[in-house]
Formats: C-alpha cells, structure tokens, sequence
C-alpha cells in the first residue's frame, strides 16, 4: 500500500524529533523544532546562561551550530528516506548580539543535486531582526561505513 505525501512528511518530522531529542548538541543547547516542511526547517532555541559569553551575549558557535543543525535537517527533509547529511561547508555572518529571549533559526534548501545541498539560513531573535545569515554546504547520500583499521 502506497503512503500519501503528506504521511511521508508527517513520518519525516517525527523523525526530525526524534533526532532532535536524542542528538547530543541540540539537547545540551536545547534546540527545539517549531516548524518542518521538505526542503525549510524551522529551529528555536530560548537563551539561558549556558548560551552566554563573557560579554553578556549569546555565543557565535552556539549560533552557529543552531544554523548548522536547521541546515542539516532542512536538507534531510529534501531527501528520500535513508539517506545521510553532512556539513561540508559553513559560512556565517553576525549581524546584531542577543541577550536573551528566543533565537530562531529558518533553514531553506537553495539547490539539491545528486550529492550536494546549498542552503541558507536566516537567524533571528524574538523581535525579528535578522541577528545571523548563514550559508551552508552539505553532502546529501550514502555513507560509507567506517573500517577501522586493523593493526597487525
């Protein structure tokens, strides 16, 4: 029996959930998901002191790595099941510092080809502005698994 599209996606985010609550970086900065479609994630995260640096402001690399994450999972929702996602390049611009509130990260695929994934991702605090622009690359296909190697 065939699986509508919409029961694929419905599969896909709970899927993303799933990963979300078991994956090591989104429970210790607390990423949540908010919205998910094929192809745009939507992340958010409420600051607290583990997300502050010396200055009083969130941290780039927790930034970063909220922008990283919607990326990853935006590609994945742009795949057939199955298939694995890796961050092959990064480019982030910060644009204001937040001091607390809500951080929200909308991820859009730009381009999906055989192997590769362009996205781009908007950052944002609770009153809308535009606090990071990220660019991103990632491998989209199978893995290899990993050998390791045997030592004599």
């Amino acid at each position: 029996m065939k699986r509508s599209l919409k029961s694929l996606e419905r599969l896909a985010v709970s899927e993303l959930k799933e990963r979300l609550r078991t994956t090591n970086t989104a429970k210790q900065f607390g990423f949540v998901l908010a919205e998910a479609e094929p192809g745009r994630v939507i992340l958010r995260m409420n600051v607290d002191e583990r997300h502050l640096q010396v200055h009083g402001v969130v941290h780039g690399g927790i930034i970063a790595a909220l922008a990283d994450t919607a990326g990853g999972l935006a590609t994945y929702m742009a795949l057939p099941r199955g298939r694995r996602v890796a961050t092959v390049e990064m480019k982030i611009n910060y644009l204001e510092s937040v001091e607390g509130g809500t951080v929200e990260a909308e991820a859009r695929v730009v381009r999906l080809g055989r192997h590769i994934a362009v996205v781009d991702c908007d950052v944002r605090d609770d009153h809308r502005r535009l606090v990071g622009k990220a660019l991103m690359t990632f491998f989209a296909g199978p893995f290899k698994k990993n050998r390791r190697s045997r030592r004599p």
